[in-house]
């Protein structure tokens, strides 16, 4: 008599199983991964990392952020140290002039990143600074290997056509949050002037990195809101930031987050998203804390180095962490040797996005 115990498939690898057949997932079931018990989430890892799995394998993807232009911004988003009203104590400067851009090239390059994206304050850029920054990134173009993309503020579709003919390969505008939540968080300009700058980068030929901020004393409705909308606007990149409250801003009281809801919040965009590169962005190391690395079975690239206005881990850290979980960094179309930081000699892969 055989007497071996057989289990059942979790309801996690049982959604997995249908979003690897092409299933795209609901809101109710993305609402289920975010309330979803702690006792749940080894497993709902697990059947999150498979469907990482198919699509990027062990490859992860780096991004080095250059903050261009630093505060001075007429915009009151709650979240930002750079905003209209924040007391945050922050270098506060014009856009930096071609040396200085050129040198965030090198350092991105250097990081071993493949993406160098170029960030200005603002509620968008004058003709003038497009014409700047789009005359950096073609000496960007001729210097080193490297995906451009641009977070400028609201566009009109002459500068979109500009930064597209110039080599940016990629906008940068989050949706933030939730149509329906985000008065809370911004008045100056509303959700449907971010989905205008989306469109007209779209239409100029450029492909859209836009997510969201989780933390904001928003509920799981409005997560999963966004996370539905970015899939309706078939993004290519999604950085999740997650919330940090940083002083003299008027968000500095909010601290909701723990580890555990955001590798929940991480599931459900691969759940959601299962082929599209999902970033964990801003926040990530005073919210996951200890639990990084389990990010990236969710998530296939990150940010490395510094962020707008704070400071994130040594790259080094970085490096060590992603070669401790066995994966491997993707850099201009190769494998990086994620220990001593340099190009493998096997390398054979290529950046998928």
């Amino acid at each position: 008599m055989n007497n071996q115990v057989t289990s059942s498939p979790s309801r996690w690898q049982s959604l997995a199983d249908q979003v690897l057949s092409g299933y795209q997932i609901t809101r109710e079931e993305g609402l289920e991964i975010l309330n979803s018990s702690d006792d749940e989430l080894l497993d709902l890892l697990s059947a999150t990392y498979r469907i990482r799995q198919k699509s990027f394998g062990k490859q992860v993807q780096l991004y080095y952020l250059k903050n261009a232009k630093s505060g001075l911004c007429p915009e009151d988003c709650g979240y930002c140290s750079q905003a209209r009203g924040s007391k945050a104590d922050i270098p506060k400067y014009r856009m930096l002039n071609e040396e200085k851009l050129l040198e965030g090239a090198k350092a991105a390059d250097e990081a071993k990143a493949g993406t160098y994206c170029i960030v200005a304050s603002g509620r968008g850029p004058t003709d003038k600074e497009v014409e700047h920054v789009a005359s950096v990134v073609e000496k960007i173009k001729s210097s080193f290997d490297l995906r451009i993309c641009c977070c400028l503020g609201l566009l009109n579709e002459d500068q979109a056509i500009r930064l597209q003919q110039a080599g940016v390969n990629r906008i940068n505008h989050n949706l933030n949050t939730s149509r329906e939540y985000y008065e809370k968080i911004c008045t100056t300009h509303t959700y449907e002037d971010r989905l205008q700058t989306l469109k007209v980068a779209r239409e100029a030929g450029m492909e859209l990195c836009s997510g969201l901020i989780v933390g904001m004393g928003e509920v799981a409705e409005d997560i999963v809101d966004a996370t539905f909308e970015l899939r309706e606007l078939e993004t290519k990149s999604i950085p999740v930031n997650f919330l940090n409250s940083i002083d003299g801003t008027s968000l500095e009281a909010v601290d909701e987050l723990d580890p555990r809801y955001c590798l929940k919040a991480l599931c459900l965009f691969r759940m959601a998203h299962p082929a599209t590169e999902i970033r964990i962005a801003g926040g990530r190391e005073v919210n996951l804390r200890s639990m990084q690395a389990m990010g990236l079975y969710a998530a296939n690239s990150m940010f490395v180095s510094d962020y707008l206005t704070t400071k994130g881990q040594a790259a080094e850290a970085d490096y060590e962490m992603i070669a401790d979980l066995g994966f491997e960094v993707i850099i201009s179309g190769h494998e990086m040797d994620a220990t001593t930081g340099e190009p493998s000699e096997l390398a054979t892969q290529t950046e998928s996005c």
